[in-house]
């Protein structure tokens, strides 16, 4: 009998999306429910596969029947009945947008306040006419610079690109970005011509000449008289400066490999017309206490409060004696003002304050991006609905995970719901309710083993959680090591690190600790990075890492490292046809399998015809990937079943191969635990899955596709690549935050790896929050005090244990309480 939706409470009945195993469960409204359980348990397919995907079915359902044919080729949950569901809101983890014309400003809505606020409030030049809001925003036509169209970057060469080593002369191949062979020979013909010297080295040669051969326009005709060995007749050679050789191979070449190349010689810059802020010039006459819209951009959120506030507390008889050419103090000014101040302190209390308006979303944490997304949604006013949020508090300190639940419990006693997909215990003991979804992951899980408020999860004794949360599980002991050396940084400086000094061990396991902001990802994933990565010779592969020119002073014991390894949590794929056994390359194993089978060799079927990748063998329908893409007009598009394969990703002739009686897409289809039964005497691929067994991975499936994948599984599977090679040597290991979005049960699994790296003589240094994993660690380098401006120095160093005593940490008051708790305080 259907419940009256009066008793407060959503029914769930009969769910069996994923591995959830036709599971019944009870939840309260208006309260915050945990939903807690190992990696792969179930947990996420419960509050968004089920109860999320359940509210937006409802949603499409009521709008048109144009949406109702659209939920054919989208689906709807695996699940007989839900009641008693409010609207739903999903604050989902996700990646940086990936639109460069996205920002902190965009993602919250500020930026139309803002740009409000200098429209209507601005000081405008004399005789200036006002502008609209528009025209202070880069991604319309009214506001956009006309040179680079609102992107506040250009794209052009330099010459320390072009022209590598000074010390070479024209016929010895100075300017690197002119053509070779036949091309090259008759540009430097041409440039004797001209009367310059191709045999003096480059430095030597007049100023206005080498500007002249790189970036002239001017293509004059010389003529080539006959030369031995090359051509028997005259002839006018066309010249072309270095640039517009470059910028013709990019405009008409459909080589690649051409392509490429000329990218080599291009870098980004701030747009030279609009100085990097991608606004008109008029937009940038337009001041607000005499800053202009980018420089309040690029204000932190706490300095923009500091600009506001005088404005904001302004009383209304005051805002009446507004000057004739200044709006600062009307009322209009105040009011906007007041609401910016409002909206900006949820963002401090969130400990985003470091933050800024015109920071690129592309640059955010999934952490960061959540709780932008958090703050807006607290200031909208909505009330009655559930917000279903994933892992809110990854990614954060301990002193930053306060203030967030304190927002949490704002949003509740607003008359909201909050289902939280969480796996920090801290936030879990504060819910009212805990959903405990296991025992293990995948086919292992499914199964509620407990619904009920927190203190009862004690008795559960299958629950996983419960071990951890009531501290039945036996923390992992950290091996006696000592450093076999040291990496010593002076004088460091990019973003908010300014000069600063450290030293690094070698041979242990180092975290980098400190609230948002502080510069761990700075210093861990692009100075270390980039600075090992140089001195080994090889490129800066990552745009985010060359952004800015690397500031250091003196850098000694380089020289220890053979090479480097940076795991991230940045996707393994964007798109489906992106997979964990593609990745890992155990894949290849399998398709010379299948090929090896007397079917195939009769069939003259080679590996290739066992890719999805390759025409012969794919579904032509899906080109492979076992899904099409859904495009809903009115909502952003989505990825549904392709109508023809059903998912399978080959065509009908393939699929007709079988080994062991399955077809590869039913190998693709087995769990990382199943295949490796299955699999176990293929070792190419038996290697393979173990190593991701051993990270803890063994519930995902082989061919799961990159866009199901969060950010800490693909983490985990690149780290599994990494240790089923069989290396020699020291490496240095660089991961950022790779215990976020992972049960306690999975950091220790992880955490085993990693010391197994560091015991076979590398060095692993990880940028963390989690402070099981910081208590594991040999050493702990805290930086801080505060995030932005407040941050980028050295706090204290030292083991865990010196690190927990230290005087002015953040870190320390927790770092101390968790040793309490291990038995190891001081």
């Amino acid at each position: 009998m259907p419940h009256a939706p009066s008793d407060h409470f959503v029914h769930v009945r009969g769910a069996t999306e994923n591995n959830l195993k036709n599971i019944d469960v009870d939840l309260p409204r208006d309260a915050i429910v945990a939903f807690t359980g190992v990696s792969g348990s179930g947990k996420s397919s419960l509050a968004f596969g089920t109860l999320y995907a359940e509210a937006q079915r409802r949603y499409f359902e009521s709008v048109a029947p144009y949406a109702r044919r659209l939920l054919q080729q989208v689906g709807a949950p695996h699940v007989q009945e839900v009641t008693g569901l409010p609207p739903a809101v999903a604050l989902q983890q996700r990646r940086g947008a990936p639109s460069s014309r996205s920002s902190v400003g965009t993602l919250t809505t500020l930026s139309n306040l803002v740009r409000m606020l200098y429209s209507r409030a601005g000081t405008y030049p004399e005789g200036a006419n006002r502008l609209e809001a528009e025209a202070f925003s880069p991604n319309t036509v009214a506001g956009a610079c006309p040179r680079c169209h609102g992107l506040g970057e250009e794209h052009d060469v330099t010459e320390e690109l072009m022209v590598p080593d000074t010390s070479l002369s024209i016929r010895e191949g100075a300017i690197a970005a002119w053509p070779g062979a036949w091309q090259g020979a008759n540009l430097r013909s041409i440039v004797s011509g001209l009367g310059i010297d191709v045999d003096t080295p480059w430095r030597k040669l007049k100023a206005k000449d080498r500007k002249w051969l790189l970036f002239t326009d001017e293509q004059p005709k010389v003529l080539i008289k006959p030369e031995r060995d090359r051509i028997d007749h005259g002839y006018y050679g066309l010249f072309w400066s270095a640039r517009a050789h470059v910028n013709h191979v990019l405009a008409t070449s459909k080589s690649q490999m051409m392509r490429d190349k000329a990218m080599r010689f291009v870098r980004s810059m701030p747009c030279s017309a609009c100085g990097g802020t991608g606004l008109q010039a008029e937009s940038l006459r337009v001041t607000f206490r005499g800053l202009n819209i980018a420089q309040t951009n690029a204000l932190s959120f706490i300095e923009l409060v500091e600009l506001l506030r005088p404005v904001a507390e302004l009383t209304e008889a005051g805002a009446a004696t507004s000057s004739a050419d200044s709006g600062e103090a009307t009322e209009v000014a105040v009011r906007i003002s007041a609401d910016l101040v409002a909206r900006v302190q949820v963002l401090l209390d969130l400990g985003l304050g470091y933050l800024s308006l015109g920071r690129s979303s592309t640059t955010l944490s999934p952490g960061e991006a959540q709780r932008l997304r958090i703050a807006t949604q607290l200031r909208s006013g909505l009330f009655g609905v559930v917000y279903v949020l994933d892992e809110p508090s990854a990614g954060l300190h301990p002193a930053d995970a306060e203030p967030l639940l304190n927002v949490l419990d704002t949003l509740k006693n607003s008359g909201n719901s909050l289902f939280v997909v969480e796996h920090d215990l801290d936030f879990v003991r504060r819910a009212d309710w805990v959903v405990d979804i296991g025992p293990g992951a995948g086919e292992h899980g499914g199964e509620v083993l407990y619904s009920g408020p927190v203190a009862g999860l004690a008795t559960v004794e299958a629950s996983i959680t419960g071990d951890h949360l009531f501290g039945r599980a036996v923390p992992l002991e950290r091996p006696q090591r000592t450093p076999h050396g040291w990496l010593h940084l002076h004088g460091v400086s990019r973003h908010n690190l300014v000069d600063l000094s450290v030293d690094i061990p070698l041979c242990v396991m180092t975290t980098v600790t400190g609230v948002s902001g502080s510069g761990k990802s700075t210093l861990v994933s692009q100075v270390l990075a980039e600075l090992v990565r140089r001195h080994l010779g090889q490129a800066v592969d990552d745009a985010e890492d060359s952004e800015l020119e690397i500031d250091v002073d003196d850098a000694t014991g380089l020289e220890a490292f053979d090479r480097i390894v940076r795991v991230d949590q940045r996707p393994i794929g964007r798109t489906p046809r992106s997979n964990l056994a593609t990745y890992t390359g155990l894949f290849d194993a399998v398709r010379k399998v299948y090929a090896a089978t007397p079917e195939a060799r009769t069939r003259g079927y080679g590996a290739g015809r066992f890719s999805f990748n390759v025409a012969e063998g794919r579904c032509e329908t899906c080109q492979g990937e076992g899904f099409v893409s859904v495009e809903l007009l009115f909502l952003p598009g989505t990825y549904a079943p392709c109508p023809t394969c059903h998912g399978a990703r080959y065509n009908a002739e393939t699929l007709e191969i079988e080994y062991r009686g399955k077809n590869v897409a039913e190998v693709l289809a087995l769990s990382v635990d199943e295949a490796a039964e299955f699999l176990a005497d293929v070792p190419a691929a038996a290697r393979s899955l173990t190593t991701l067994r051993e990270v803890g991975l063994g519930y995902l499936r082989l061919g799961q596709p990159a866009t199901e994948l969060s950010g800490g599984e693909a983490q985990r599977i690149k780290l599994a690549t990494e240790l089923q090679r069989a290396r020699r040597g020291h490496a240095l290991y660089l991961l950022d935050e790779p215990t976020a979005g992972l049960h306690p049960a999975d950091i220790a699994l992880l955490l085993r790896q990693l010391h197994r790296l560091v015991d076979a003589g590398n060095t692993v240094v990880l940028v963390e929050h989690d402070l099981d994993t910081i208590v594991s660690a040999d050493w702990v380098i805290d930086l801080g005090p505060g995030g932005g401006d407040q941050g980028g120095r050295v706090v204290a160093t030292g083991t865990p244990e010196q690190v927990a005593t230290a005087e002015g940490s953040a870190t320390a008051p927790y770092l101390a309480a968790r040793l309490a708790s291990h038995g190891k305080g001081q």
